[in-house]
């Protein structure tokens, strides 16, 4: 547990992933296909590639249900992936690449559940010695980030989806 209220929120660094918070996490990561489509799908297939030891994924806990979680991932991990490339941080191990984040819908909009989290997530990465968080979003949502965030590059079609997104990188120092 890295943190928690009186009123039954937490926010916790998973260190394993457990059985029984399975099928919770997948159904929070189905709510990302709504948003996305299929192409962004963290599936029974492939969740042990983002919840591992080499991965930092935080889960919000709200009543012991988990209502979120951000995963962060050393941009190295993803060296062979072609964006990659167009980050002049990459070999660094300075950076740390938000791979996805989500907050359930009943808890998006109120409470601060999602802005905590992020909080909570982008102060770890700095005492882990983390000096940028970079990702990718929707165009236009990385100017939500403050003025120590960059966009890097925009992509038309974000791997399928018809979207435009940016890369970002955002300085956390």
């Amino acid at each position: 547990i890295i943190a928690s209220s009186a009123f039954n929120f937490r926010i916790e660094l998973l260190e394993k992933l457990g059985k029984d918070d399975l099928p919770y996490i997948l159904e929070i990561a189905n709510e990302l296909s709504e948003i996305y489509g299929n192409h962004i799908l963290i599936n029974k297939k492939n969740i042990h590639k983002y919840f591992n030891k080499k991965t930092l994924p935080f889960l919000a806990r709200y009543n012991e249900k988990i209502i979120g979680f951000i995963i962060g991932v050393p941009i190295e991990h993803f060296k062979n992936e072609s964006w990659c490339r167009y980050d002049n941080n990459l070999g660094k191990n300075n950076t740390l690449y938000t791979y996805a984040f989500i907050i359930t819908k009943q808890f998006r909009k109120s409470g601060g559940y999602a802005k905590t989290l992020k909080m909570i997530y982008l102060n770890w990465a700095k005492k882990k010695g983390f000096k940028f968080v970079s990702g990718h979003v929707a165009q236009g949502i990385s100017k939500n980030f403050g003025n120590k965030t960059e966009i890097i590059k925009i992509f038309s079609d974000w791997y399928g989806t018809n979207i435009p997104f940016e890369y970002y990188r955002r300085n956390i120092l």
